[in-house]
């Protein structure tokens, strides 16, 4: 055997079980999609209480994410034109894992319209059932979630979702 294949192959096999791991999981089914959606309190990054069940009765996007995720950064200026296309909608983002200061730089850069707040424990995440960033839960106006979407969107994808729940343009 020439000396060369073995470490060919092994190279190989960790690019395809790197690319499987690595790859969000879009089909992905959520324990919590058909239940309703965990309330939660937290405070805006600009100070001010944000409670989830004082937004019941209209359609809800829960966006979960970082300044520090890439994809997060990719789908940012995307999410921020759904939420301003939108016209009966609450959308909110849930800050995973980072920091209130760099939280609010990705807010400044990113023009982001929605309120945004810091899950410093991430507890919120944990009954959520939060695997990786960024993950959007789409709920309807009687506080169901009715999807969950693991990684970035593309626009069709963010709009139909939307759309599924209620959510007018």
């Amino acid at each position: 055997m020439r000396r060369w294949l073995p470490p060919v192959l092994a190279a190989i096999m960790v690019a395809v079980l790197a690319v499987a791991l690595l790859r969000p999981n879009k089909e992905a089914k959520s324990p919590r999609v058909g239940k309703p959606a965990p309330d939660f309190t937290l405070v805006t990054l600009d100070g001010q209480p944000f409670r989830l069940q004082d937004h019941l009765g209209q359609p809800l996007v829960v966006n979960f994410w970082a300044s520090w995720c890439v994809p997060c950064r990719e789908e940012a200026p995307m999410l921020g034109e759904f939420a301003r296309d939108a016209q009966n909608l609450t959308m909110v983002g849930v800050v995973f894992q980072d920091q209130p200061d760099a939280a609010r730089a990705f807010v400044r850069e990113f023009a982001v319209p929605y309120p945004s707040m810091v899950d410093r424990q991430s507890r919120v995440a944990i009954d959520y059932g939060v695997a990786g960033i960024p993950e959007t839960f789409f709920i309807d106006a009687s506080g169901v979630i009715r999807e969950k979407h693991n990684g970035p969107f593309t626009r069709e994808d963010l709009w139909n979702s939307a759309r599924r729940i209620g959510v007018r343009f």
